[in-house]
């Protein structure tokens, strides 16, 4: 009657299921009333994704003025050539990334490593960051050290990524309501744009299940 979407009729539905269970357990009601309402059948929604043309634009955007330019265009270059989480760009470690073979190595969720390749771009974008971090003197390549640090030598959060990719939506003239997550969303999109196989695109995003990539 309130004209909800589907997806909000669902959870409240799941919310007043799980109330009346807990109900019954305590003996406050003896039938569950929500037992025989069905759940809406939710709409598949595709994620949103950049085409080639804007993601060359915002991958642009950082320049190559300063260091932290030079480290913003390395961390963009990363996101969208390995579709990593932001979660695991920020807990990079200089030993997770083998430029030699265009190799990282990515912590992903449930403690389960992964190997996941790059593209040249964005090999050639970490080569500039590492020679002017060395430049600097003061954050040197330590095997354990984080790839991307902010100004002050300290770990970037991945809320400070956001602001970053906020800052060069904008100057992109980009929609601003990408996220990190849209890269991610591209870099599935666009390798199975050009035949990869879905398998293989499950494996390089750290899917658990198939039914997860198959939204692509």
């Amino acid at each position: 009657a309130q004209n909800y979407t589907k997806s909000t009729t669902a959870r409240k539905l799941a919310t007043l299921r799980s109330f009346s269970k807990f109900l019954i357990r305590k003996g406050k009601m003896s039938t569950n009333p929500l037992a025989t309402i069905r759940t809406p059948k939710q709409e598949k929604r595709l994620p949103k994704c950049l085409d080639l043309e804007q993601v060359q634009r915002l991958l642009e955007a950082p320049g190559e003025g300063d260091i932290l330019s030079v480290r913003d265009k390395a961390m963009l270059e990363i996101l969208y050539s390995s579709g990593i989480r932001v979660s695991e760009l920020v807990g990079l470690e200089i030993a997770d990334i083998d430029l030699e073979e265009g190799v990282l190595r990515v912590r992903g969720k449930g403690r389960k490593d992964r190997l996941t390749p790059i593209g040249s771009q964005a090999i050639a974008a970490v080569r500039r960051y590492y020679a002017m971090r060395e430049a600097t003197g003061r954050l040197p390549l330590e095997a354990n050290s984080r790839v991307f640090l902010n100004k002050h030598g300290q770990s970037l959060s991945t809320r400070s990524v956001r602001r970053k990719l906020d800052k060069y939506l904008a100057i992109a003239g980009l929609d601003p309501g990408i996220s990190p997550h849209t890269l991610r969303h591209s870099f599935a999109t666009h390798l199975l744009n050009n035949g990869a196989d879905l398998r293989s695109v499950q494996e390089l995003l750290g899917h658990q299940s198939l039914s997860t990539t198959q939204v692509y």
